[in-house]
Order: structure tokens, then C-alpha cells, then sequence
């Protein structure tokens, strides 16, 4: 069975979906659902069979984005074959039958929900795409539709953790030329020229100045936790080959 974490602010359906509980081998093992890597796609469709069906979704209704680390947001009315999402790290529906599915390994999943709209939202948030404002532009997208930035509740997925990212001089640069203020977010790292980044942390403050009513942290680190979680920053550091993606899925109740 896929599992899946919850936040109690998200009062749709949704999941933030581990690794485990798929039918996937090796690296892959178990639930990956990147249908970009090099796993069997056969095993990668069943693994996101099973995470629709564990929402009461049909599979062939769980939509995915080509991800880019851009703030290019998709606003989904019908269903589109699986693998064919436009490029764009961000989708919106008010369509009851639709799921939106994010795939992240380290990047912070962010799901919204206006919930006496019935509308939500699903983004990918690395820090590129963080910084650029992809979190404002499903808030954005997500109003068009007829949502409230004061009624949206939002949740930060499993991601990276500030004591797990350490970054060099131009992650801060490009962090810090938007906002200085934004400092408060990198602690010393462990080497000269190092810093530790909250990536978890940033995102939630991006989402309350954007007037977000109620946002959560789900704090759970995809680098420290290898039984639950895949992570690219574990891979490079263990000089390992390729690895999957969990999945966040969310859709209107």
C-alpha cells in the first residue's frame, strides 16, 4: 500500500507520498513515480495507479508537470496522457475528477487549498523556482479560478531540511538580491564560504506574505530519512547512480 503523510490544514484529500509501498527495484525501490527516470515504466504507472487509487482517484485522471524549476503555473480542465505535462512547476483545478501530482527528491512539494471553493493548487519549490515566486503564481493562478489568498490553506512537504542543505555563495547571492532580509534563512555551515539553507522555512514565509490564511510545515527530511524518503543531495554525496521521486498529489474534494 502507498504511504502517504498528511497535514491537518489541507481539509481535501491529498498526500505526501514516501517511497515505500510500489512496485519499483534498486535505487528505485519502491514507489517511484518520476515517469522522466530510467525505471520501468510499466512499474512507475502502477506505482501512480496506486497512489490515485489510494484518493479515491481513477490513475488515468492523476496529472503531472515536465518540471523546470520555473513558475510557470497550469491551470488543468481535462486529463492529458501520462509523461505529456506541459513544462511548468505548478497546477491549479476546481475539477473534482482531476488529482495534481508534483514529483520532488530534496525540493519542497507545496500544496494549497481553498476549500469553500473547492479549488487547489500543487507546486514544485526548489529554491530557483522559490525565489522566482512560483509559490505567489499558483496563489495567483489559484484566484483566478475564484479562490482567496485568506482562505487558502497551504502545506510544505518532506524537503531537504536547513541542518541537511548546505549551499555555496551563489545560492545566497541569487537568495539575497531578491530580499537582504531574506539572511535570517542560511545559518553557518560547516565550511568557510558554506551556509545552511532553510529551504522548508522559506517557502512558508513566501506563502504568509502572500497572505496565505494558515500555513504548515510538514518537517520531515528527505536527506536524513533514506528508509522513506529518495534525495538527490544523498545521492551526489554517496557519488550513487540514479534514484526515483516521491509524489504529492492533491484534488478538490
Amino acid at each position: 500500500m502507498a504511504e502517504a503523510l498528511t497535514a491537518d490544514t489541507i481539509p481535501v484529500p491529498h498526500g505526501f507520498f514516501t517511497r515505500r509501498g510500489g512496485v519499483s527495484a534498486g535505487s528505485y525501490a519502491s514507489l517511484n513515480c518520476s515517469l522522466s527516470s530510467q525505471d520501468d515504466r510499466d512499474a512507475v504507472l502502477e506505482n501512480r495507479a496506486r497512489v490515485a487509487r489510494s484518493l479515491r482517484t481513477d490513475p488515468s485522471r492523476l496529472l503531472g508537470l515536465t518540471q523546470v524549476h520555473g513558475i510557470h503555473v497550469v491551470t488543468a480542465t481535462a486529463p492529458w496522457a501520462p509523461g505529456q505535462g506541459e513544462k511548468a512547476d505548478a497546477m491549479v483545478t476546481d475539477r473534482p475528477d482531476l488529482a495534481l501530482g508534483i514529483v520532488t527528491a530534496d525540493c519542497a512539494p507545496v500544496l494549497f487549498a481553498d476549500a469553500g471553493r473547492n479549488i487547489v493548487g500543487a507546486a514544485h519549490a526548489g529554491w530557483r523556482g522559490a525565489v522566482l515566486g512560483v509559490l505567489e503564481a499558483t496563489i495567483a493562478a489559484m484566484t483566478a479560478l475564484g479562490a482567496s489568498a485568506g482562505r487558502i490553506t497551504a502545506a510544505v512537504g518532506p524537503c531537504i531540511a536547513q541542518a541537511s542543505y548546505e549551499v555555496g555563495p551563489d545560492l545566497r547571492d541569487a537568495v539575497l538580491a531578491r530580499s537582504a532580509a531574506d539572511s535570517v534563512f542560511f545559518a553557518p555551515g560547516q565550511r568557510d564560504d558554506r551556509w545552511q539553507f532553510d529551504l522548508p522555512g522559506y517557502c512558508a514565509a513566501r506563502l504568509r506574505a502572500a497572505g496565505i490564511g494558515h500555513v504548515a510545515v510538514t518537517g520531515f527530511d528527505t536527506l536524513a530519512e533514506e528508509d522513506r524518503f529518495f534525495s538527490h543531495r544523498r545521492r551526489t554525496l554517496a557519488k550513487a547512480g540514479p534514484i526515483g521521486h516521491q509524489i504529492s498529489v492533491i484534488r478538490p474534494a
